[in-house]
């Protein structure tokens, strides 16, 4: 993520980063047009599709298959989600949100304007930020962006070392099918095409602290950070979360249906500062309607 956004030869614009696309090779024009068809074609004839080194692509560009070029996309129509993002915490390395349900944290698919990304760049005006880890778009809570390029590896390599401590908060109606508190570990993997992560025999790549903490409300502690981890481990112990549209079941939800929010709150995360070494503590200031406790 990092890397793509320091090696492009565009800025970003509107709060959002250029296209990165990458070429079969050979005449690069005549592919992006065969590929992509007319409005593609148009912002090459426009000057506005570029190489890695910034030299502007036109009919006569060719490129090695695997070479990348750079273009500001067609932004989709998106329905706005109707919820603040407010900030918990702002100073010069780090900008600490609270993130509500249905917004994504970064552009991804249909996702891209209508995310706490783009729209924290637009209203802070503060182009360089940048995530420093990811949470579901279906998941609220406390999650963390860096202000600075300079400081961007430090603090993604702490998320990404499971060098943070998080807590979240969960409801589930269902019964437990195992005594709690727990330790879960398991295999976990999300395959691309599919909306569902399973679990694997095979090494585990995944641990959970399960507390079961009254009320069918859930205290829990991931260790590791695998996609959908939490969701899956309490679905397989008989307690899924309340409002989960993917696990154990998929349900088709419309676009603009806000009503039912997935009750998962990334609570609190604790770290020591990569930069200072002094401890950082961050809490959501959200609760979950069934877990007020």
């Amino acid at each position: 993520m990092s890397r793509r956004r320091r090696d492009a030869p565009l800025p970003v614009r509107d709060g959002v980063d250029p296209a990165r696309l990458r070429v079969h090779g050979g005449p690069v024009a005549a592919e992006l047009r065969t590929r992509f068809g007319d409005r593609v074609a148009a912002k090459v004839a426009a000057g506005e599709v570029v190489c890695a080194d910034g030299t502007v692509v036109d009919e006569t560009t060719e490129m090695a298959a695997g070479s990348v070029v750079f273009l500001y996309r067609d932004l989709p129509d998106e329905v706005p989600v109707p919820f603040p993002l407010p900030v918990l915490h702002r100073d010069r390395d780090l900008v600490v949100v609270d993130k509500p349900h249905f917004l994504a944290t970064m552009p991804r698919g249909r996702h891209v304007t209508e995310t706490a990304l783009v729209r924290l760049r637009r209203a802070l005006e503060m182009p360089e930020l940048a995530p420093a880890h990811r949470l579901d778009r279906l998941t609220a809570g406390v999650l963390v962006f860096t202000t600075r390029r300079e400081v961007r590896g430090a603090y993604q390599s702490l998320f990404a070392g499971a060098q943070v401590r998080k807590t979240y908060l969960a409801h589930s109606a269902g019964t437990p099918t195992r005594a709690l508190p727990a330790v879960l570990r398991s295999r976990i993997i999300k395959r691309r095409g599919r909306l569902q992560a399973v679990e694997e025999h095979g090494e585990p790549n995944a641990e959970t602290r399960v507390h079961d903490v009254g009320g069918g409300c859930y205290r829990l502690q991931p260790v590791t950070g695998r996609t959908h981890q939490l969701r899956v481990h309490l679905t397989s112990i008989g307690l899924p979360i309340t409002g989960d549209p993917l696990y154990p079941a998929i349900i088709e939800v419309a676009d603009d249906d806000f009503t039912s929010p997935l009750q998962l709150l990334a609570h609190t995360l604790e770290f020591d500062d990569p930069l200072t070494g002094r401890p950082r503590r961050f809490v959501s200031e959200r609760v979950l309607p069934r877990c007020r406790g």
